[in-house]
Order: structure tokens, then sequence, then C-alpha cells
């Protein structure tokens, strides 16, 4: 039985994952815990006694390649492929536990943890869900580039690339109300030019990449394999985006346009809407007609994209 959406939802039980940063390269073993209703998606560093960080605008650090988090200058690093997950596929409550500054890059895309949400399950909660109800318009514009959020009902996406060849202009639209995040978003990887490795990696960056966890572009096309989709890369932008936007607190009730933006510009949108409270109303998601049992774990929507395969920008 499906879950009731108007309801606040858990993991049903502990996740592990291993695996390297995608920028620092370096080892990090992350573990997804159950959380009580009400308490959102909270970060908790277990190699600095357990210092947390919610999983809000308020914490957003300078984002460049990826988006992170700090407080008290603590730092959590490319947070937006869980929290992509995890908003897409209803999971309200989470303890994120990790042992290092940065995120496991894993396959480069959400499906490692849709896949993993199928297997522990989720756990509907006695508590009302919630949302960010847009009332009126909220834009951010940076030359040709450009986001906003509209009044409208359900949560969809319309996003809009233009990258230098081979990839080119790519639009997506997505609703994230018709509840096909593991299906049509959750396997796009994260994606980057071969021509820009070296002055990535100089930067600092991208130390952990390599074609088991990222789309790697030649002159040609992928170098690593075939897309899983036609059009990944814009639903990989999608992807980001929805974990970007996730840092308001909660699910956006509206309608996002973006054209050419990315991890900044994703953020700015998230803090001058949270700051501004003539924008939206927090609103309880309306009952479901249909009857569901609570406290009950049960699939989710759809089935993801098989899956065995450079940053974003």
């Amino acid at each position: 039985m499906a879950h009731p959406a108007h309801l606040e939802q858990t993991i049903a039980a502990q996740i592990e994952f291993t695996g390297v940063g995608l920028h620092s390269g370096a080892p990090v073993t992350m573990r997804l815990l159950p959380a009580p209703a009400g308490s959102g998606i909270v970060f908790r560093r277990t190699d600095l006694d357990n210092f947390e960080i919610p999983a809000t605008g308020r914490n957003i650090a300078k984002v460049s390649y990826a988006t992170s988090l700090m407080r008290q200058g603590v730092l959590i690093s490319t947070t937006e492929h869980l929290l992509s997950a995890l908003i897409g596929m209803g999971v309200d409550n989470v303890i994120v536990e990790l042992d290092n500054l940065e995120l496991p890059i894993l396959d480069g895309s959400a499906l490692p943890y849709v896949e993993a949400f199928l297997e522990a399950g989720i756990r509907t909660q006695r508590r009302r869900r919630e949302t960010i109800r847009v009332l009126r318009p909220v834009e951010v514009r940076e030359g040709n580039k450009f986001i906003g959020v509209y009044p409208g009902e359900g949560y969809r996406i319309q996003y809009a690339i233009d990258f230098p060849a081979p990839i080119g202009q790519q639009t997506a639209f997505v609703d994230l109300a018709a509840e096909t995040y593991g299906t049509a978003i959750a396997a796009a990887r994260t994606f980057g030019y071969k021509a820009d490795e070296k002055r990535l990696r100089d930067m600092g960056l991208i130390r952990g990449a390599g074609p088991e966890n990222a789309i790697i572009l030649g002159k040609n096309g992928p170098e690593n394999g075939p897309l899983r989709y036609a059009d990944e890369y814009v639903r990989h932008k999608v992807l980001d985006l929805i974990g970007d936007l996730a840092l308001a607190g909660r699910r956006i009730e509206g309608h996002v346009v973006a054209e050419r933006a990315g991890h900044a510009m994703h953020t700015a949108l998230v803090s001058r809407l949270i700051k501004d409270r003539s924008a939206w109303e927090l609103a309880h998601v309306p009952v479901q007609a249909e009857p569901a049992e609570e406290e009950s774990a049960a699939p989710l929507h759809g089935t993801p994209v098989g899956a065995h395969a450079l940053a974003s920008i």
C-alpha cells in the first residue's frame, strides 16, 4: 500500500554507505538513522564529537561545484544527492552520520539511495506533513542565468541547460507529485568534461572523480559507456536542484523554472525565499481519501533504472 502523502515519514531501519568524496577523494562511512517526527534532516559528524548541522538554509556555506553546509566552522560537503533522494522519495526525518567532511559520491547519482530505501522500507509517522506553499513569485537572475519559484499545485520543475558540445541544449519537466523520482530522476549521474579535469584538480576539486562515479565527456560524447537516459545531463541538474531546494527545510508546493542555473543559484533562491515571509506559508498536505496504515514499511513507488556504471558545472 502506498504511504499516505499527508503524514511525515522516516526510514524503517539503519542504512550504511561507504565510499569516497567526489572532491576530497577522502574515504567516508555514512549511516542513515531513523529520526522522530518533526526533526527534519540532520547531519552529524561522528569524527567531531557528534556535532550536528541541520539541513536548512541558514547553514548553507559558500557554494560552487557542490552544496555544502557549515555551522560554527564545521563543514558538511556535497549534500545535494542525498537530500535529493530524501525529498524525492518522501523521507522527512533522518539523522545522517558521517566520519568525514564530504558525503560519498557512490555512483554519481541518487540511485544507490533509492535502492537502499527500497530495501530498508519507509515508516509512516503520526505527524501531519507541512509544505512551503509559494504565494508569490521569487526570482534570482544573473546574466543569462535564471531561477524562479511560482505559486501552483504540486511540486513541478522545468529546467533548461545549454552546455558546450557534445551536450548542447536540453530541457526537462518533472512533476514530483507523480511519484516518478525513482524512475525518472534518481539514476542520472553527475558529469564533467575531460578537458576540464586538470584545471579542476589543480583547484583541489574532483580528487575522487572517475569513470565509476561520473559521466566523463570527451569531444565526441561520453568516454565511459552509454547514457542511462538520452537527456541524462539535464535530469541530473533536476536531481541537484531538488536536493538544493531541500534546504528550504520542507518540500515546496509550487512551480520552479530554471535556465542555465547551478548550485549557487539554487541555494540563492532558497535563501531569498525563506527570508521573504510574505512569499510563502506553511501548509498541511491534504488528507488522502483512501485509508492507509500508520507505522508501516512499504516499497516506494516505481522501479529505479538498474545501474552499475566530473562534477557537474
